[in-house]
């Protein structure tokens, strides 16, 4: 029975002293205190050996299941990461599917509300052509309110009504034209049955 300190302990073993610590609290190893130092107790060296060998076994087999487990992880963070990519791909041509599919719609109303304002237009058109005065057109197709409101052959007290508003929506509505403080229309471009 030999008695050893920690670090002939662990020169013996061929291990750290901080192994050597680890056996003695799993109890592999025992030891004593003597006067505040701790000695191991040696019985048999062999023994002793098998124990060193048997740890460096598992000591190397827990190596072993770390680097493994190390290399999951590093595959999963890898596999994480290709998916957040994936669905953030997925999103951005979800987004696109929805802008475009509401830009088809938007055209889809606006031919509609044309097709209306123009139909309305027609039947609001007096039924004699040939009192409706012809007027001038600008080569973009502006015509002044009054010309446009004259030639649908609305009577004069709803002709001032119609100024008002036009008036009134003149800075927000960008159909009406203002030039030299007389107001324009396009008919050939836009619809004004909203507003007469």
């Amino acid at each position: 029975m030999a008695k050893l300190t920690i670090q002939e302990a662990a020169d013996h073993f061929k291990v750290s002293k901080e192994a050597v610590h680890n056996r003695i609290r799993r109890g592999t190893l025992a030891s004593i205190v003597e006067h505040g130092v701790k000695y191991v107790i040696v019985d048999d060296v062999k023994k002793d050996v098998k124990t060193s060998a048997g740890d460096d076994k598992y000591y190397a087999f827990l190596e072993e299941q770390n680097k493994t487990l190390q290399e999951k992880v590093e595959r999963l963070e890898r596999n994480n990461s290709s998916l957040r990519d994936q669905k953030e791909q997925m999103l951005i041509e979800e987004r696109i599917k929805i802008e475009n599919i509401y830009k088809e719609k938007d055209e889809q109303l606006k031919s509609i509300l044309q097709t209306i304002s123009t139909k309305f237009l027609a039947q609001s058109m007096p039924n004699d052509i040939s009192s409706v005065e012809i007027i001038d057109v600008s080569d973009e197709g502006e015509i002044s309110l009054k010309k446009y409101l004259k030639s649908l052959g609305l009577k004069q007290k709803r002709q001032e009504k119609v100024i008002a508003r036009f008036k009134k929506l003149a800075s927000k509505d960008d159909r009406i034209i203002i030039k030299e403080n007389k107001l324009f229309v396009n008919p050939k471009k836009y619809g004004y049955s909203d507003i007469i």
